[in-house]
C-alpha cells in the first residue's frame, strides 16, 4: 500500500486526503491546526504531531498550504529527504516555486510542483485539472498518485511552467467574476430581468459557465461555506501581479481590481466565497455582511 504524507488539511487538503484514502492509499497527515485532521483521521488516516513525522515510510510528500512562503517554512522542517519527492499542490508564484524547488533538492529530495484547478466537490470526485512542472521523469513516476486527483494530469513544462498556468487561471477567475459582476449591476440598474439577460448571454461566445455557478450567490448575498475564498483570490491576483512584473508584463490595469479586494480585507466578505467580490462592486456598500 503506498504511502503519501500530506502537509496543510484546510479545504481543498482535507478533501484531496480523503479521495486518496478512498482509492486506497495509506495516508500520514499534519496540520498547525490538529483538529483539522479530525476528519480524515476518523476516515482512516494517521496523524503525525510535526511535518518530518509524516516522512517515516511515506516516499512522497503532498503539500495544500496557503502560500509559498508556508511552504517553504514548512518543507524545511522536514529536514533530510532522502530521495522522497515534495509535490505542492497549493498555489504559489514562479519564482517562489522555482526557489522551493532548490530547496528540496538541497534537502536530498526531488521536485514536481503540481497546482490544481478545482475545489472540494472536484477533489472529492478525482476531477481536479493537474498541471505540474519539473522533470519528466519525476512526472511520470508520480503519474499513478496524480490520476487518482485528476484523470488526465498535464506536464506543463520546467519548474515554474505550472504556478504560471495556475496564477493565469486565477487571474481569470478575478477578472472574470469581476466583469460579470459590473454587467450584473448595470443590468440590474436599468431594471432589465436578470435571467432575461442571461437568455443573451449564454448562447454567446462571451458566456462562462462560472457566471452561472455563481449567479445564485450573487442574487442572494449568500457568500458562505465558500470553496475558494475572497482572501485567496485577493492573495493569488497580488500574486499575478507581482509575477508579471518579473515578467515584463503591463498587468496595470488589474491593479484597481486588486485595490477592490483589499477593502474586503478584515470583514466578514474575506471568509467568504469569492463571488462576494459582487459585494465591492456596489458604490458605498458596506462591506461589514
Amino acid at each position: 500500500m503506498t504511502t503519501i504524507a500530506l502537509l496543510g488539511t484546510g479545504r481543498l487538503g482535507a478533501a484531496i486526503g480523503h479521495r486518496l484514502l478512498e482509492v486506497g492509499m495509506c495516508l500520514k497527515v499534519w496540520n498547525r491546526d490538529p483538529d483539522r485532521c479530525r476528519s480524515l483521521v476518523s476516515a482512516g488516516a494517521l496523524h503525525c504531531d510535526s511535518p518530518a513525522e509524516t516522512l517515516l515510510d511515506a516516499d512522497t510528500v503532498v503539500t495544500v498550504l496557503r502560500d509559498g512562503p508556508v511552504t517553504s517554512a514548512v518543507v524545511q522542517c522536514l529536514g533530510p529527504l532522502q530521495g522522497r519527492t515534495v509535490i505542492p499542490m497549493g498555489t504559489m508564484g514562479i519564482s517562489e516555486s522555482v526557489r522551493l524547488s532548490k530547496d528540496v533538492k538541497a534537502q536530498g529530495g526531488c521536485y514536481l510542483e503540481a497546482p490544481v484547478l478545482g475545489s472540494r466537490p472536484e477533489a472529492q470526485k478525482g476531477t481536479l485539472l493537474v498541471m505540474a512542472g519539473g522533470d519528466p521523469e519525476v512526472f511520470e513516476l508520480q503519474r499513478p498518485l496524480l490520476q487518482q486527483l485528476g484523470s488526465d494530469p498535464l506536464h506543463m513544462g520546467e519548474v515554474g511552467t505550472g504556478a504560471a498556468a495556475k496564477l493565469a487561471l486565477n487571474q481569470l477567475i478575478a477578472s472574470l467574476t469581476h466583469g460579470y459582476s459590473l454587467a450584473l449591476r448595470l443590468v440590474q440598474a436599468s431594471g432589465l430581468e436578470v435571467e432575461r439577460f442571461m437568455e443573451v448571454l449564454r448562447p454567446s461566445a462571451l458566456y462562462a459557465p462560472t457566471v452561472d455557478k455563481k449567479l445564485g450567490r450573487m442574487l442572494t448575498e449568500h457568500y458562505g461555506d465558500p470553496n475558494f475564498s475572497t482572501s485567496l483570490l485577493r492573495k493569488d491576483l497580488n500574486l499575478f501581479l507581482q509575477e508579471s512584473k518579473r515578467a515584463g508584463v503591463d498587468a496595470s490595469a488589474l491593479e484597481g481590481l486588486a485595490l477592490l479586494l483589499q477593502r474586503a480585507e478584515g470583514t466578514d466578505l474575506d471568509a467568504g466565497d469569492y463571488s462576494a467580490l459582487h459585494a465591492l462592486t456596489k458604490i458605498n456598500s458596506d462591506t461589514s455582511e
